[in-house]
């Protein structure tokens, strides 16, 4: 049984609405650069825009958006969101079934850089309001464990399912219609939020918001953050961890035909492996929460995502690389799964949402901020560096993979260090477990 049944209706709506997003991501992407710009020489300029725009909806978003979501009511949030963001899909479906003969081409990309803007705008506000409905939902620390390993496999499943199912439809049957899919899962998820019915008496209760305007309260957000030495020290990990993963996805296609000797084509295999360890990481997460203690789980997923990579950065050929892959994906997963008990049971309800748009601009600040200072280190700093030292030889790529991992390394050791003593992950009480299952 999975969990309750509300907590089911959120898993399906959620994992079809991921695997939209993955299919949106994908065909706009390969639509601009291949079909849109088909030739032309600014292509990948108008390809990274994409990236910018979510960047900045999510940096200049989430803050403000957080404050709101902790006023708001959680389920109706959800529901107003999921009706902003398929029409605006659909309107991009429309344009792009139309095509450039009727459109012009300068309009349709900067029509897709407004959608991927607002659409990435509207999530910041789906998202805490998503968080804190798990706990509505999923009572105990256990479930709440088991809640969000679920949720990762199921996001992890449709990142890997995804992206090779847009290309098919955009090459076959047009871009248009992995458009629509996307628009139709948005539906999809406002009707399975709609069918939750949370019991008031199972929310756990917390003091109201404090009253002021939306500055002094995300001001409380932010020294909430940064005076709670748990969640200060779980945000500073995740970002080292960001740190690491940024430096991974912006070098890892030079790293396969550079260190590991073989063509760039093996580079899919790679983030296949990973994403198959991310999947076991997430089946396996839940379980491990309940018979460690989340803590333990964190800490552990921490230094072992740390040594994996270092490893990684020693790789000589492929098969050994791939495995080690899969094994930092599957840590990796522990770590995404065991920090969401930690944050439910250290941050109160009215400031969750707070919480979370807090860490999340600042999660994607460090991921660009690595993605720049990596590709920097190595195609000037490091430019001509071979080093070696016995039969370990350090060239640019492999000593930046190094680094961060003993950097995600230390980390774990601080948090180890921070974090409270593991306790076994506590069960939801029996009056609570069926409160909202109905």
């Amino acid at each position: 049984m999975l969990i309750n049944q509300n907590f089911r209706r959120l898993l399906v709506g959620e994992t079809l609405s991921a695997l939209g997003n993955f299919l949106f991501d994908t065909t706009v992407v390969l639509w601009i650069g291949t079909v849109l710009l088909s030739g032309r020489s600014y292509a990948p300029t108008a390809v990274s825009g994409v990236l910018v725009c979510v960047a900045v909806g999510t940096i200049l978003v989430a803050p403000a958006a957080g404050v709101f979501v902790d006023r708001w009511d959680k389920r109706r949030t959800m529901l107003v969101n999921d009706l902003v963001r398929a029409p605006l899909v659909a309107v991009l479906a429309v344009v792009v079934a139309i095509g450039p003969d009727v459109v012009p081409v300068p309009v349709s990309l900067t029509l897709a850089y407004a959608v991927v803007l607002l659409t990435t705008a509207s999530s910041q506000f789906f998202r805490p309001a998503y968080f804190t409905l798990i706990a509505d939902v999923v009572p105990g620390d256990a479930d709440r464990a088991r809640a969000t390993a679920m949720l990762q496999a199921s996001g992890t499943t449709a990142a890997i399912v995804g992206p090779p199912l847009a290309a098919p439809l955009l090459f076959t049957v047009g871009a248009q219609w992995a458009l629509w899919i996307d628009a139709a899962s948005f539906l999809a998820s406002f009707v399975a939020v709609w069918l939750i019915r949370v019991d008031p008496a199972a929310i756990e209760e917390t003091p109201e918001a404090e009253a002021g305007g939306m500055w002094p309260q995300l001001v409380t957000g932010l020294r909430f953050v940064a005076g709670n030495r748990v969640v200060f020290a779980l945000a500073a990990a995740v970002v080292v961890a960001t740190l690491g993963s940024g430096a991974l996805n912006t070098l890892d296609v030079f790293f396969v035909t550079e260190n590991l000797h073989v063509s760039a084509h093996w580079y899919g295999t790679l983030g296949m492996a990973e994403g198959i360890g991310a999947l076991l990481g997430a089946l396996s997460a839940g379980w491990l929460c309940a018979r460690y203690a989340d803590v333990r789980v964190f800490v552990g997923g921490m230094l072992a995502a740390g040594l994996l990579l270092v490893a990684y950065s020693r790789a000589q050929s492929l098969w050994p690389a791939v495995v080690l892959l899969a094994l930092a994906g599957l840590a990796s997963s522990w770590v995404n799964t065991a920090i969401s008990p930690i944050l439910y049971r250290e941050v109160p309800r009215a400031l969750l949402g707070r919480v979370i748009s807090v860490v999340n601009p600042i999660q994607q600040v460090a991921s660009m901020f690595s993605a720049i200072v990596s590709g920097w280190l190595v195609s000037d700093v490091l430019r001509g560096f071979d080093v070696s030292a016995g039969p370990v030889r350090l060239r640019p790529i492999d000593t930046v993979f190094a680094i961060c991992g003993l950097l995600i390394v230390a980390a774990g050791l601080a948090a180890m260090v921070v974090l409270p003593a593991p306790e076994p992950t506590a069960a939801a009480p029996e009056h609570r477990q069926t409160a909202v299952n109905r």
